[in-house]
């Protein structure tokens, strides 16, 4: 028997909805550093794999240049990172992270942690993370065909 077609009958939409509210979570946090959570994302890629280029990072956050671009350029102008233009192909720009990023590093990190701690619920749960990850590679693979 089909399902009725109804927005609270849609994973697209709960997936949809628990990620919009868990970006106003961290929105609460990051507000004081004046981040917005993709910019908390890049930091946290970056805190990782500090010296990527721009398609790295782009293809690790899954983001487009036209969303990465700008929002690289707002963080630059704020303190956070720096563009460098490589010497031996000017085609390529690596992105690496500026004294601030990393002095702020753990206080970022403890106010997202607080704020998390606030909403008993997100306590660490490996096996619903597991099954987001697990369910973007069917996706991804599905879609590729």
């Amino acid at each position: 028997m089909l399902t009725p077609q109804t927005l609270n009958n849609q994973l697209c939409f709960a997936i949809y909805e628990a990620g919009n509210e868990l970006q106003k979570l961290y929105s609460k946090a990051l507000n004081r550093f004046s981040l917005t959570y993709p910019q908390y994302l890049v930091l946290l890629s970056l805190w990782e794999y500090n010296g990527v280029t721009v398609k790295q990072l782009g293809e690790q956050l899954s983001l487009g240049n036209g969303t990465l671009t700008p929002m690289l350029k707002r963080m630059e102008n704020h303190g956070w990172l720096r563009k460098e233009r490589s010497t031996d192909d000017e085609r390529k720009v690596y992105i690496r992270l500026e004294d601030k990023a990393w002095e702020l590093q753990h206080e970022i990190l403890e106010s997202i942690q607080y704020q998390l701690s606030l909403c008993s619920i997100f306590e660490k749960d490996i096996a619903l993370m597991d099954k987001l990850h697990e369910l973007t590679r069917q996706i991804r693979t599905k879609g590729e065909k």
